[in-house]
């Protein structure tokens, strides 16, 4: 009897001090809702409650909390069971009854036993996460009159998850809505791949891959792509990234391997952090200009097994420039070039020649008579003209410039005179084309040309072909019974 009485005592003890919260419970109630239930026809339970989600509330209230122990009271901040049984309400409520489910069916199966992960709520309003196990004691399984509860509170340890899973989607967020083109990749057979060149005793590898250019190849097709985000889809005109991903061969190619193999030339001295101005084509075959920046990520270092690519097109912006430059060298009214590169080609050929440098200068007949009689428009269509004309008979390294109003000058690196006399026969034999193509007024240019040889300052050339141009306009004018108030008048 005294053994009996120990024995008591002892489970009296291990339950009250039970480090995790226990609940002994009266699961009659339950049980006899379960038959009410049966007796309605209720076969799926499950769809039942998803149906009549207030029945969820009827099994709460069938249960009868008996005894708890210590740990149960501190978890809930209950000063006592009779408190804590007052506000079972408080307990077990809010999302607490959407996450019974699964134990409901654990018992409506027949099951002895249960788990599940739950949510209660302290006294004092924390919400707590709990892993539940519930066991219906031996020699109550008829009666369900006596089921012992264990709750494990891993609040802290679902909480930490919850913020890392946050932090995850956060980050994927961040990776997939970047207003810049991301490409995650494996580098690591690269890295392989030089440190076996490196270990056959290879310094120089610059030379070595001149030598082997195919290294750069096989490099190149040992590039893994792991990811990329939405953005690069659209830069390359994707519809999906199996789509880009099969059609990776079409994007790198041509200028791409030129700029890879100075890439490669970095990983080899070790720089894991590069950017540089590559030239890449969507899946159309359109080239794109992209700034790139490349980095190998901190953690992946030993291996290179994880490298992040930022890609911005840039194609705009290049256009822009080209066609800022295109201004800074250019006349935009002809096509032809301007009078700041002239003056710099003509400082170029002075100092480096090829000699001899045969010189034109030209100049429109009759475009102020043509502006004062049809306007400025007439007179600009008339300048087009010249430049048409020009811009036709020249070809590199030769340079047809307008330097003034209606003043143009052909410059002609190598040029002697046979050379120039042929260039003004092309220029004559155009100008009777241009008139032909064109109705009412004919195009006329007046033209002068010298030529400077090996020693022979290119400014005195210069300045004798435009002597000779006026001469030439002089006649013209004389021919046509036309008086000029001012030789060397600017549109006349």
């Amino acid at each position: 009897m005294s053994s009996a009485l120990s024995s008591q005592a002892d489970f009296e003890h291990m339950f009250e001090l039970a480090p995790v919260s226990l609940w002994l419970e009266d699961f009659s109630g339950v049980r006899a809702l379960f038959a009410r239930w049966r007796s309605q026809g209720v076969t799926d339970l499950a769809q039942f409650l998803r149906d009549n989600p207030q029945r969820l509330q009827e099994y709460g209230a069938s249960i009868r909390v008996l005894q708890v122990n210590r740990r149960t009271l501190e978890l809930f901040a209950a000063p006592d069971q009779a408190t804590l049984e007052a506000n079972l309400g408080q307990v077990f409520c809010g999302d607490m009854l959407a996450h019974a489910l699964p134990e409901l069916l654990q018992l409506w199966e027949g099951a002895p036993e249960f788990a599940n992960q739950t949510v209660n709520y302290a006294l004092d309003g924390r919400r707590l996460d709990v892993q539940i196990r519930g066991r219906i004691l031996p020699g109550h399984e008829g009666s369900w009159a006596r089921v012992l509860v264990s709750l494990e509170d891993n609040t802290a340890a679902l909480q930490a998850q919850r913020r890392l899973q946050a932090s995850e989607e956060y980050a994927r967020g961040l990776f997939e809505h970047s207003p810049v083109s991301l490409w995650v990749e494996d580098f690591s057979a690269v890295k392989r791949l030089l440190d076996e060149v490196r270990a056959r005793g290879i310094v120089d590898f610059k030379t070595f891959l001149k030598v082997h250019p195919e290294f750069a190849e096989q490099c190149m097709r040992e590039i893994r792509v792991i990811d990329v985000n939405a953005l690069t889809l659209q830069m390359f005109g994707a519809a999906s990234k199996e789509e880009l991903l099969a059609g990776i061969h079409r994007i790198f190619h041509g200028e791409m391997r030129e700029s890879f193999s100075e890439q490669l030339l970095d990983l080899w001295d070790g720089k894991l952090f590069q950017q540089r101005e590559v030239i890449n084509y969507n899946l159309a075959g359109e080239a794109l200009n992209i700034h790139m920046q490349f980095a190998v990520l901190q953690e992946q270092q030993h291996d290179w097994s994880r490298v992040l690519l930022s890609l911005v097109d840039i194609t705009a912006r290049k256009k822009a420039e080209a066609y800022l430059e295109y201004l800074g060298k250019h006349d935009v009214l002809t096509g032809l070039r301007n009078r700041a590169f002239y003056v710099e080609e003509l400082n170029r050929l002075s100092r480096k020649g090829p000699w001899p440098v045969g010189v034109l200068a030209i100049d429109v007949n009759g475009l102020k008579v043509l502006n004062d009689e049809q306007g400025h428009a007439a007179g600009d269509a008339m300048l087009r003209r010249a430049g048409e004309v020009l811009g036709k008979a020249v070809d590199k390294p030769m340079c047809a410039a307008r330097i003034g109003g209606d003043e143009f000058v052909i410059l002609m690196p190598g040029a002697d005179e046979r050379a120039v006399q042929a260039m003004i026969d092309r220029l004559t034999s155009l100008q009777e084309l241009n008139s032909q193509f064109y109705p009412g007024q004919a195009l006329s240019l007046a033209i002068g040309s010298a030529v400077a040889h090996a020693g022979e300052p290119l400014d005195v050339a210069m300045h004798q072909a435009d002597q000779a141009m006026y001469t030439q306009k002089a006649r013209h004018y004389a021919a046509r019974g036309l008086e000029r108030r001012a030789r060397g008048a600017t549109g006349e």
